[in-house]
């Protein structure tokens, strides 16, 4: 598939060809790879679409200036193409930056919206702490300070969430001033589609306080927090959660 401007665009799908379809959306510099393991869990309900964000996995081309609204009409046209309108759509960290643009600018193609481990970004969002920035900005430990903010002591699996391995340099700072310049303060307001706040409460990377935030801002939401999450939680406590997002989702 490729973008209006003819950037090519990789996309996934998989379960339930003729079903509701449920668009997941990954973190910054990420690939569909971000969801493995985890989309399988609602193949048997739903079409589970990915798309790979310009400057990963099979999605590649010139680096631009990408910023989430870029990312959001990406997703946009995806689903349109799909013939996917009113969808259920999953977006963590970045993704759920990317996910508020989606459902404020695209509301017609949006029929639930969850939004998790993420942010309002601009200047009401509330930033990780410079501790936390510096122990990032060291590449030596970069691995071990990732599986720290992702992950409890308590975890021993396997992650597809540290990044795509594949980018470049160039990509990879194109998708981090995407990230950092994202600020849907004023659009929030305009999401129509019932919405589900989560977080996890030990979440250094993007502080829980972002939460309450975006479930005061727009309008009708709804927030759960899970005690003693990090920025991975969704993964490392999936099975938890499974219940609060089933209910969600299939209501």
């Amino acid at each position: 598939m490729h973008a209006p401007d003819g950037f090519p665009l990789a996309v996934q799908t998989s379960g339930l060809e003729d079903g509701p379809v449920l668009l997941l959306l990954s973190g910054q510099a990420n690939s569909h790879e971000w969801w493995t393991g985890l989309r399988e869990a609602y193949e048997s309900r739903f079409r589970v679409v990915t798309f790979d964000y310009r400057g990963t996995g099979g999605s590649r081309g010139p680096v631009g200036e990408w910023s989430t609204e870029t990312f959001a009409d990406d997703a946009a046209h995806v689903l349109r193409e799909l013939g996917g309108g009113g969808a259920a759509v999953h977006g963590t960290s970045m993704g759920g930056r990317v996910a508020q643009h989606l459902a404020a600018r695209h509301p017609e193609l949006v029929g639930r919206l969850v939004l998790t481990c993420t942010s309002p970004g601009g200047p009401h969002a509330v930033e990780r702490s410079p501790a936390v920035r510096k122990r990032l900005a060291d590449d030596e430990q970069r691995g071990r300070v990732l599986r720290e903010l992702f992950y409890t002591d308590a975890w021993t699996g396997e992650s597809h969430l540290f990044g795509d391995p594949t980018m470049t340099v160039e990509e990879s700072r194109a998708h981090l001033r995407a990230s950092n310049r994202h600020d849907a303060w004023e659009a929030l307001p305009l999401i129509q589609a019932p919405t589900l706040v989560l977080h996890g409460t030990d979440d250094l990377m993007v502080p829980s306080a972002n939460a309450p935030l975006l479930a005061r801002r727009i309008p009708g939401a709804t927030m759960h927090l899970y005690e003693g999450g990090r920025h991975g939680f969704f993964d490392e406590f999936s099975e938890d959660l499974a219940p609060v997002l089933d209910s969600f989702l299939e209501t």
